[in-house]
C-alpha cells in the first residue's frame, strides 16, 4: 500500500512539474536572464537615470499604499456586518461582494468611465478621469471583497465574551472596539492589507484605462516598452525589478497568513447589533461604491440617444474596423478559452493538491511554493515571458491558439490548489480505513470516498479559474491580436480606447454580458462552497 501510494504520488507530480516548468518558470527565467544579462544589465543599472521610470516606481508604491489604506477604512464596516450576519445571510453577502472582485479590470474601468461621464465628473470643476482618485476608487471597488471576506470571517470566529465583559464594566461601543476588538483583529487586518497591497501593486487594466498616459506604474511601463516601443531589453529590466518586489510581497503575505491564529469553530457570533444609523450608512456606502458603477454600466448599454433599446447588443455581431473580429466572436473566444483553461487548471491543480497533501515533506513544500508563485507573479510578466521564451521550435507558440488558455490556466491553477488542499486535508482517514477493512481496493476507496468529497473543492476552484480566465487581460494583451485569439477584455479595451458613441455602446453591451457570465460563476461557487472559511 505504501509503495503503491508513493508511486501514485510520484506519477501525479510529473504533469504539474512539467507544465509549470515549461509554461511558467521557463518564460519567467527568460525574462530574468534578458533583464540581467548583456545589454539587460546596462538597462537595469540605467533605470534609475530615467525620471519617468523613477516616477513610475514611486507612483506604484504609494498608490498601492493609499489604495490599501482606503480599502481597509471603507470595507471594515462591511466586515463587521458580515461577522454579525446569520450563516445564510453571510453566504449571500459573500456572493454579492465577490462579483466586483472577479469582474474583468477593463469592464470596471469602463464602468467608472461612464460613471464619471454620467455625473459630469470627467471634465469641469471636479474632474476624476485620468486622475489618481479614479484609480483609488476602482481599487477600493475591486478589493472591498478581500477585506470583507477575510476580516469578516475571522471576526465571526472570535470569542466575543471579552467585548461583552468590557461592556458590562461600563466601556462604550467605541472604546470597546478600539481597545478590545481592534487589537484582536490585527492579524486578519494585516493579512488582508498585504493581499490588497499586492493586487494594487500589480494592477494593470485599471491603471491603463483610468489612469491615462500620465499615471504610469511599473506594470504599464513594461507594457509600453514591450508593445508600444518594442524595447524588449528595457521592458525585461523593469520586469526583473517588478518580479523581485512581488516575490518579496508574496513572502510577506505568506508569513502573515501563517501567523494568523485559527479562530474558534464554535458559533459565537457577536450579540451586539449594529445601530440603525450604522446599518443605513453601511448599506449606502456599499451601494454607492459597488452598485452605482454596475448600474450605470447596465443603463448605458441600453441607452441610444434619448431613449433605450437593444441596438448596442445587436451591433456586437458586426465587426468594426478597430477589431480583427466582431464583439460576439471575441465573447465566444473568451468562453472557449475559459472552458479550456479551466479544464487545464483543474487537472494540473488537482494533481498538485494531491502531492501537497499526500506527498513527502520536501516534495510538498516545493509544490506548495511553486504553485503559489504564479498567483503572485503579475500577469504582465507572464505574458511578456511567453513572447520572449516561446518563440522558437519546438515551442514556437506565440501565435498558437493554445497559448491563450495556457496563459489563463497559469493564473487559475493556484485557485484550484488553494481550494482543493483544505478539502483533501479534511477527509477523515478512518473512512478510508473502514472501507479497506470491508474489502474495498485502494482504487475503489479513492473513487467512492476521496473523489466525491474532493469534488466540492474542485467545483469551487474551477469556478474561480473560469471567472479569472474570462476577465484575464494582462497576459493576453501581449498575445498577437488575431480574430481567433481576440478575447472580450481585449475587444473592450480597443472599443473603450476609440472615441464614438456607437463603439462605446458596444463596449458597454459586451461588458454587461461578461459581467453576467462572471456573476453566474460566483453564484455557482457560493452555492457549492460550504462553511465560512477564513481564507479568501
Amino acid at each position: 500500500m505504501g509503495r503503491d501510494r508513493s508511486r501514485l504520488i510520484a506519477g501525479a507530480a510529473i504533469v504539474p512539474a512539467v507544465f509549470i516548468g515549461v509554461f511558467f518558470f521557463y518564460p519567467v527565467t527568460t525574462v530574468v536572464w534578458r533583464g540581467l544579462g548583456g545589454e539587460g544589465l546596462d538597462a537595469l543599472t540605467g533605470l534609475n537615470e530615467s525620471g519617468r521610470i523613477r516616477s513610475a516606481v514611486w507612483f506604484t508604491v504609494w498608490q498601492a499604499a493609499a489604495s490599501t489604506l482606503l480599502t481597509l477604512v471603507v470595507a471594515l464596516p462591511g466586515a463587521a456586518a458580515m461577522a454579525r450576519a446569520a450563516p445564510r445571510t453571510q453566504r449571500r453577502l459573500r456572493a454579492l461582494v465577490t462579483i466586483p472582485f472577479v469582474l474583468p479590470t477593463v469592464v470596471v474601468a469602463g464602468a467608472f468611465t461612464e460613471l464619471f461621464t454620467t455625473f459630469g465628473l470627467d471634465d469641469g470643476p471636479v474632474r476624476l478621469r485620468h486622475t489618481v482618485w479614479a484609480i483609488l476608487l476602482a481599487h477600493v471597488f475591486f478589493n472591498y471583497a478581500v477585506v470583507v471576506r477575510t476580516v469578516g470571517s475571522f471576526w465571526a470566529g472570535l470569542d466575543h465574551r471579552p467585548e461583552e465583559q468590557a461592556r458590562v464594566l461600563g466601556a462604550g461601543r467605541v472604546r470597546t472596539f478600539v481597545e478590545v476588538t481592534l487589537p484582536r483583529l490585527r492579524p486578519a487586518l494585516a493579512g488582508a492589507a498585504a493581499i490588497v497591497y499586492l493586487f494594487c501593486f500589480t494592477s494593470f487594466g485599471v491603471i491603463l484605462v483610468l489612469g491615462g498616459p500620465r499615471q504610469a506604474t511599473v506594470e504599464t511601463e513594461i507594457y509600453r516598452f514591450a508593445v508600444t516601443r518594442s524595447d524588449l531589453t528595457t521592458a525585461a529590466a523593469l520586469a526583473v525589478v517588478q518580479l523581485v518586489a512581488v516575490l518579496g510581497l508574496v513572502a510577506m503575505t505568506t508569513a502573515l497568513e501563517r501567523r494568523r491564529p485559527a479562530t474558534s469553530t464554535v458559533s459565537n457570533r457577536p450579540t451586539a447589533r449594529i445601530s440603525r444609523i450604522g446599518r443605513v450608512a453601511n448599506l449606502a456606502v456599499a451601494t454607492a461604491l459597488l452598485g452605482l458603477p454596475i448600474g450605470v454600466l447596465v443603463e448605458r448599454s441600453f441607452a441610444i440617444g434619448d431613449g433605450y433599446g437593444l441596438s448596442h447588443y445587436r451591433d456586437l455581431s458586426t465587426r468594426v474596423p478597430q477589431l480583427p473580429a466582431s464583439g460576439l466572436t471575441a465573447l465566444r473566444n473568451s468562453l472557449v478559452f475559459g472552458v479550456t483553461a479551466t479544464l487545464v487548471a483543474v487537472v494540473v491543480g488537482s494533481l498538485t493538491a494531491l502531492v501537497v497533501v499526500h506527498g513527502r515533506r520536501s516534495l510538498r513544500h516545493v509544490f506548495d511554493l511553486g504553485l503559489t508563485l504564479p498567483l503572485g507573479t503579475s500577469a504582465v510578466t507572464i505574458g511578456f515571458g511567453v513572447i520572449l521564451a516561446l518563440d522558437e521550435p519546438p515551442l514556437d507558440l506565440r501565435t498558437s491558439w493554445w497559448i491563450v488558455p495556457v496563459a489563463h490556466s497559469l493564473v487559475g491553477i493556484p485557485f484550484v490548489v488553494r481550494t482543493m488542499v483544505p478539502v483533501l486535508r479534511r477527509i477523515d482517514p478512518t473512512l478510508r480505513e473502514a472501507a479497506a477493512l470491508l474489502g474495498a481496493s485502494p482504487a475503489r476507496v479513492r473513487r467512492e470516498i476521496d473523489l466525491p468529497i474532493a469534488s466540492r473543492g474542485m467545483v469551487v476552484g474551477a469556478g474561480f479559474a473560469f471567472a479569472v480566465s474570462i476577465g484575464e487581460f494582462g497576459a493576453t494583451s501581449f498575445i498577437p491580436r488575431r480574430p481567433e485569439t481576440l478575447t472580450a477584455p481585449l475587444a473592450l479595451f480597443r472599443l473603450l480606447s476609440t472615441p464614438g458613441d456607437r463603439l462605446r455602446g458596444q463596449a458597454m453591451a459586451l461588458a454587461v454580458i461578461v459581467m453576467i457570465v462572471v456573476g453566474l460563476s460566483v453564484l455557482l461557487i457560493e452555492s457549492v462552497r460550504g462553511g465560512s472559511e477564513g481564507t479568501f
